[in-house]
């Protein structure tokens, strides 16, 4: 049996914990920041953790990271 491969963008976008969750930039930051409140930029520092529907998804776009 082959190995599986890993999606290159997965890859480069998420990171997993050790407790198996999946960590990813906040959303809404790239560009558009003047009309953004002072608030959301704040909260919107670091990363987050994604649902666990859209963990699910991205779990099998990299099939070792578990």
């Amino acid at each position: 049996m082959p190995k599986m491969k890993t999606k290159a963008s997965a890859k480069k976008r998420f990171k997993m914990t050790a407790t198996g969750k999946v960590l990813s930039a906040q959303a809404g930051k790239r560009h558009g920041m003047i009309k953004r409140t002072k608030k959301f930029i704040r909260d919107a520092r670091g990363t987050t953790t994604l649902s666990p529907q859209d963990a699910k998804i991205v779990k099998t776009y990299m099939p070792y990271d578990r």
